[in-house]
């Protein structure tokens, strides 16, 4: 087969020139896909490298921001992090150039050529052989006459020489071509290798890319879930406390707070609508915990419509859809005792969080109806507005049909709970008589311990409920790096009159910050 190619178009001669149509094809699109220069120093190459650069603005981008912003200690770990991953891109690609781009150019642009070229020589000497063969039979026969039988002889054998020779080195050639064509089939092995070689290294490559993102990973996430300030409109409950080590929810207890001091008596207060572009400012930045008080507190409508919209966007409700039925039942009980104790029995089945934030959210709105001729919120207003914003239900349906009738049954749970804020949620050690729920059940939580026994008996509890305060952990006053995670006890409580609550201030009060400070220095100069 190797012969007959030589001579003409046979299938061999194809599939050479097939193999190096595709060894050019593939060591050009390989070479392009190589991100760092061919040939260059190792040094100058890696800097030319994107994933270098990348990681260089990265670097730089942390020192502007500091480490003691969130951003700047994410750009400060993905930069090394990318350095380190430009590094085994590097050694990857210098690996493909030597293992694999270099043997196809190799392959394609020497070896190859080489046997075609060998090709066309002897292609040439076949010529030129059959020419010397031509002239040699023409010189034979010229000789065999008679006449020319002397200086014909001398002729004929000289071009028989030149035959003969010519003929030897085509021989030659023919042996060197073959030769070559067998190495070629032969190394046919070691040409796959190179693709297999390709694959190798990526796997190498990738894994050790892997091996670096996995590491720097928990890192990322461990500064991420330290983060204090994270948003806390539309986050569980439960997160939001637990990564701001708070008891109260950061928008409840920055609006009430501020409603205290300035929204007691605004008429229509959780009714009136502020307006959406102040509402979507204050909510915005209740979210990073700052709070502009010199703006806000001439406008006690839209820190109304904050604290609402915050209950509303809550993925669960504050009074839980676990005990949803229950409320409900709780509200069709006709006669009122018995309702309050089934509401009772409910309330005190609420997690932990979920209690404290309702406890804090109910003596709250119990302390505004005191207020209410002026504002014009009695206990069933605040109810209507406030109460499809602390409890929902899963179902969907027609929406329209089922807040109306939900309304009316919300209105029958919280109003009540409302107008007995201090039976529900007595402060100080109180005894009182309740009838309990038909199970067990016991809650504790920091400042309170409640159990309750069998049903059908009447028993007497020894609740200890400490007075509740509207105490503002954390600083909502400056907007960077706010601590989330400081206590503070010495806020007003809403149980206090104007006078009790200054006089406790004046007692202990510890700094909140700069801003916050001024709030209550502006307050309490309002109040005399």
């Amino acid at each position: 087969l190797i012969t007959e190619g030589i001579y003409s178009h046979s299938p061999g001669r194809g599939r050479l020139d097939l193999v190096k149509q595709v060894s050019h094809s593939t060591h050009k699109k390989l070479t392009a896909c190589l991100q760092g220069q061919q040939g260059t120093d190792l040094d100058k190459r890696s800097k030319k490298l994107p994933l270098t650069i990348l990681a260089q603005c990265m670097v730089e981008g942390a020192a502007v921001l500091g480490d003691d912003s969130l951003l700047g200690k994410m750009l400060t770990l993905c930069g090394e992090t990318e350095e380190k991953l430009a590094q085994e891109l590097l050694v990857f690609e210098f690996q493909i150039e030597r293992d694999v781009v270099e043997p196809l150019y190799v392959l394609a642009e020497v070896e190859i050529p080489n046997i075609q070229k060998q090709r066309k020589h002897l292609a040439k000497l076949v010529l030129d052989m059959d020419s010397a063969r031509t002239r040699w039979q023409q010189s034979s026969k010229s000789s065999s006459h008679p006449s020319n039988v002397q200086q014909g002889g001398a002729k004929s054998d000289s071009l028989r020489e030149e035959m003969e020779e010519t003929a030897n080195r085509m021989e030659i050639c023919r042996d060197q071509l073959s030769a070559d064509m067998y190495n070629f089939m032969a190394k046919e092995i070691d040409y796959a290798n190179y693709f297999q070689t390709l694959i190798e290294v990526q796997a190498e490559y990738h894994k050790k890319s892997l091996e670096i993102l996995q590491s720097v990973l928990p890192q990322i996430k461990a500064h991420q879930e330290a983060w204090i300030e994270k948003p806390s409109y539309g986050k569980a409950l439960e997160e939001h406390l637990a990564i701001s080590g708070r008891e109260i929810a950061f928008p409840i207890e920055a609006c009430v707070t501020m409603l205290l001091e300035c929204g007691m008596e605004e008429e229509g207060l959780f009714r009136v609508a502020p307006s959406a572009s102040k509402l979507k400012k204050l909510k915005a930045s209740l979210d990073c915990g700052v709070m502009d008080v010199q703006e806000y507190s001439a406008d006690p409508h839209a820190i109304a419509g904050a604290l609402k919209s915050y209950l509303r966007e809550l993925p669960e409700p504050l009074m839980t859809f676990e005990l949803y039925d229950e409320w409900i039942q709780a509200s069709n009980v006709q006669d009122m005792d018995k309702r309050l104790q089934a509401l009772l029995c409910t309330c005190e089945k609420l997690p932990a969080d979920n209690l404290n934030n309702f406890r804090y959210l109910i003596k709250f709105l119990a302390k505004l109806t005191e207020h209410q001729d002026a504002n014009k919120m009695t206990p069933g207003n605040i109810a209507i507005v406030l109460g499809p914003n602390l409890l929902w239900t899963h179902s969907e349906g027609n929406m329209t049909e089922m807040m109306t009738t939900m309304s009316l049954q919300i209105v029958g749970i919280v109003e009540p709970i409302i107008q007995h804020a201090d039976w529900f949620f007595p402060g100080g050690s109180t005894e009182r008589v309740v009838k309990t729920c038909s199970r067990t059940h016991t809650h504790t939580h920091t400042h309170t311990h409640k159990s309750v026994f069998s049903c059908e008996i009447w028993t007497h509890l020894s609740l200890l409920f400490l007075d509740i305060e509207f105490n503002l952990t954390g600083s909502y006053g400056s907007p960077v790096h706010t601590n989330h995670n400081s206590n503070y006890s010495s806020m007003p409580s809403p149980d206090m009159d104007q006078s009790e609550r200054k006089q406790q201030h004046d007692q202990s009060r510890r700094p909140l910050s700069v801003a916050t400070d001024n709030m209550m220095l502006e307050f309490y100069k309002k109040d005399g």
